[in-house]
């Protein structure tokens, strides 16, 4: 793998020209002006201390300027390290002052954190990547890019760094997951055929781009040379509003974001034709959602995508071949590797287990990360002999489907029976009035943990506890089906990635001081 996400850039724009590339609200850049506006930054940066192996914190919204952030650091030799601006300012700090940065960019709503995170960096200049006048101490992006020579691109490839992507850290401290440009490039080969990306690609990014499944897209679009159109954040309206306004063909969401484009008013009312490919990952999807999604757009072709951000990040992809199939056994699973990457299911000893028995999900090629960021014994940990741990359990069928069946740590045992809270979630998920679900093990003298969900119920529709634990006894052995349920009072908290919360909600319900209806039954 010889490429570099720089040397991608050229060879797009020297093909494409003055075909359109980004389209940001108002703003339309060609490839041409899109890699000149890329040189000229990343000679900003160099001017301003940027040197090979350098980091540069990216802390912004989606636009144009974040994706030219993307590509100026990689074209100056830089590493990028786009912050998750949902963090605390404490969390942002640490992950500023374990990054080290040479270079802070900051977007317009994110401007009153300069002092601490200036602070935390050291000598870090800091850019404003915003509208208008830079306030006091911050340096323009655009005068900078106007002003500035157009750097050489520095050929950055193969193992050397591209980014620093930290985790969302819900049970333990973030750890910063170190991507190269091989492992960017092997992710872009893995992807763009099953997702259909070509020059007629117009692609809506409305994801994070803190989050690999969002960033990742941008490289894979830029070298299919399609078009990229950016939201600032998902908005359920607005993204349908924009995918009416610039034809878009290309999307990806996470299933909390499918639950809302369903539930739109304004959903029936958009011209969505454009509309070709819809992939989804990141979290569990439940069978009933799914097939809502595909009955409410018919003609349009459906991807699965899993992963983590550690295999930069897609390891398995079920195709639009195996949706369309009409085999319903295909759409519980994650679907089969992709070209560049070998699937095992291991027992806690390293046996490889075989087809049908469930184990530990670990993954080798060229999409696995070279390693955390100044932490050699999580790396250590995570990858053995280039196999990377995913804490994922599992297994793969005769045909090499994958099914996930929960994170290891998630897995609850009651009784001394293993419990997988993705398929009571499932179930759940199926009754008529429930929009969100969670499960989760709780503590218990007797069986060790008990079965816990938490509901979110869809809007203007009633149920109770006792209906959701009948139901899922209808559906599940009697000692799979929650012991209790919490209906919840609002949407149920996300993290960073659009995931729900599950460690917020097991702290609230831990807590003696939790405001929410929770009703048990033995």
């Amino acid at each position: 793998m010889a490429f570099g996400l720089g040397t991608s850039l050229t060879q797009t724009a020297a093909l494409r020209g003055d075909a359109m590339a980004i389209v940001d609200d108002d703003k339309i850049f060609s490839w041409r002006q899109f890699e000149d506006r890329v040189a000229r930054l990343a000679g900003a940066f160099v001017h301003h201390g940027l040197s090979p192996g350098g980091r540069v914190v990216l802390l912004t919204l989606n636009g144009h300027r974040s994706i030219e952030s993307f590509y100026a650091v990689c074209w100056a030799g830089g590493v990028v390290v786009p912050l998750n601006h949902r963090l605390s300012s404490d969390e942002l700090v640490a992950q500023v002052r374990d990054s080290a940065p040479d270079i802070i960019i900051l977007g317009d709503e994110f401007t009153d954190l300069a002092g601490p995170l200036s602070a935390a960096a050291g000598t870090a200049r800091l850019i404003h990547a915003g509208e208008g006048q830079a306030p006091p101490g911050l340096l323009s992006f655009e005068r900078e890019l106007a002003r500035a020579r157009p750097c050489a691109e520095q050929g950055r490839a193969c193992d050397d760094l591209a980014c620093i992507f930290y985790t969302s850290g819900t049970t333990s401290a973030a750890k910063g997951v170190m991507l190269s440009h091989a492992n960017l490039d092997a992710n872009s080969v893995n992807t763009r055929a099953e997702l259909g990306l070509g020059r007629d690609t117009i692609h809506l990014h409305h994801g994070p781009l803190f989050h690999i499944g969002s960033a990742a897209r941008l490289f894979s679009v830029t070298a299919a040379g399609g078009t990229h159109v950016f939201l600032p954040r998902f908005d359920p309206g607005q993204t349908l509003a924009e995918i009416a306004r610039t034809r878009v063909t290309h999307a990806t969401f996470v299933p909390t974001m499918i639950r809302a484009l369903l539930d739109e008013p304004s959903r029936k009312s958009v011209d969505l034709t454009s509309l070709a490919l819809l992939s989804y990952g990141s979290a569990p999807m439940p069978l009933s959602l799914l097939v809502e999604m595909m009955n409410a757009f018919p003609d349009v072709r459906f991807v699965q995508s899993y992963g983590m951000t550690e295999l930069s990040p897609v390891a398995t992809m079920l195709g639009a071949d195996d949706h369309a199939s009409g085999r319903s056994d295909l759409l519980r699973s994650a679907g089969r590797a992709v070209p560049l990457a070998d699937i095992a299911i291991v027992a806690p000893d390293g046996r490889r287990l075989d087809a049908g028995d469930v184990g530990e999900i670990i993954v080798r090629g060229p999409n696995v990360m070279t390693g955390y960021w100044n932490r050699p014994d999580l790396t250590t940990a995570a990858i053995e002999n280039g196999w990377m741990h995913t804490g994922d359990a599992g297994y793969l069928d005769r045909e090499g489907y994958l099914f996930v069946v929960d994170r290891l740590k998630d897995m609850i045992i009651s009784g001394g029976e293993n419990i997988f809270s993705q398929e009571v979630e499932n179930v759940v998920s199926a009754h008529p009035a429930v929009a969100q679900c969670a499960v989760i093990g709780l503590p218990d003298s007797y069986w060790g943990e008990v079965v816990h969900c938490i509901v979110a119920l869809k809007p203007g529709v009633q149920t109770s506890p006792d209906e959701i634990i009948s139901f899922s006894r209808a559906h599940l052995a009697h000692y799979k089906c929650p012991r209790a349920v919490t209906i919840y009072p609002t949407s149920l908290p996300l993290s960073g990635a659009n995931k729900i919360a599950k460690a917020q909600l097991r702290a609230e319900l831990m807590s003696e001081h939790v405001n929410i209806d929770d009703r048990r039954k033995e």
